[in-house]
């Protein structure tokens, strides 16, 4: 049975710079229970590092698959998660948000 997901982020084609500040936004706008899944062409390791800092004990990572061409992960907002920080919507990890 296949998940409903409340958005699907597929990062691809977006600019690496947009990235991080488009899922980070699309997460604080989801529902506690709610999930969005991400598409990427690498492991987004380093977001799930920035989710971690941010947002830690607040939300769920599952890979439902792991390269070698494609990653797509299951991020959920867990029950009773906070309101988001503001720092949430911008930045990156990154030099030039390139991880996303």
């Amino acid at each position: 049975m296949a998940e409903n997901f409340a958005v699907t982020i597929d990062v691809r084609e977006i600019p690496p710079y947009q990235r991080h500040p488009l899922i980070f936004g699309r997460f604080n706008e989801l529902r506690p229970g709610e999930a969005l899944q991400l598409v990427n062409d690498h492991d987004p390791r380093p977001l799930h590092y920035q989710f971690q800092a941010l947002n830690g004990g607040q939300f769920t990572w599952d890979y439902l698959e792991s390269g070698p061409a494609l990653w797509r992960v299951r991020i959920g907002k867990l029950a009773g998660a906070a309101a988001p920080a503001a720092a949430t919507t911008g930045g990156s990890c990154c030099s030039g948000g390139s991880c996303g």
